[in-house]
């Protein structure tokens, strides 16, 4: 007896759920990754070219959101978020990992901010922080830092260039609380993506990042290369991001 073409989508279907539930099985007994378990980083979003989106990890890992969900964010290409996953599998189909996508917050991404000369200062503001983490990660400049904070406004962060063209690699990050009374401290992050400067030429540069803090004026110097491939062994998941504050 020929099978309607309605049956034939279904017995379709219901092969290929069965093969995926049991390819991710095989890979959970294979490889010893449990359900049960999660991981916590910071991760760029990527496009292919049908628009579909995955992740990449400040180390270089590519992982492809294969079950969960997260839509509801806008999510484009050059994102950073915060991603809660677990693993669902090893290397497959050209990426790392297959994973279960449990959670993920969209992190203020910008890019460097213009030099407004003279109007930096009433712009950009000149409120101190204190910076918590910095590090580069996958072509990223990424800020975990403290302000204190009133509830009243939210604040606005940049980075801007701090010197001319010969100085391209030294940066200044500005915080503009307008006013906002000063009442607790509270935690942020902030990316900055950082394409916009000379290409290094495969070349590590020192990249100076000048900062107001509480104590004073302080330069962070850190290596920096526009390769991509030179990736960060830094591990921020270790800060608790559910009372983090937005910034603008």
């Amino acid at each position: 007896m020929r099978m309607t073409m309605k049956r034939m989508k279904i017995f379709v279907l219901t092969v290929g759920l069965l093969s995926m539930s049991l390819l991710f099985n095989s890979c959970l007994d294979d490889d010893g990754y449990s359900l049960g378990k999660y991981w916590l980083g910071v991760a760029t979003v990527e496009s292919l070219e049908n628009s579909q989106h995955y992740f990449k990890l400040d180390d270089g890992t590519s992982l492809w959101p294969a079950a969960g969900s997260y839509l509801g964010h806008n999510l484009n290409e050059g994102q950073r978020a915060w991603l809660n996953y677990t693993i669902l599998s090893d290397s497959l189909s050209g990426f790392d990992h297959y994973v279960k996508v449990n959670g993920v917050d969209p992190i203020l991404t910008k890019k460097i901010a213009e030099d407004l000369g003279e109007k930096n200062d009433s712009v950009y503001g000149i409120d101190p922080i204190k910076v918590e983490d910095i590090w580069i990660g996958d072509g990223y400049l990424n800020m975990i830092f403290a302000f204190n904070y009133g509830g009243a406004k939210r604040h606005f962060v940049n980075l801007l260039p701090a010197g001319d063209q010969a100085e391209a690699y030294q940066l200044e990050f500005r915080h503009n609380a307008y006013d906002d009374p000063p009442l607790t401290s509270v935690p942020s992050i902030v990316c900055f993506d950082l394409s916009g400067l000379p290409d290094t030429e495969g070349e590590t540069v020192k990249l100076t990042v000048k900062v107001k803090t509480f104590s004073g004026d302080k330069t962070y110097e850190l290596d920096y290369n526009s390769d991509k491939e030179l990736i960060t062994d830094r591990d921020p998941s270790g800060f608790d991001i559910e009372n983090f504050e937005r910034v603008n």
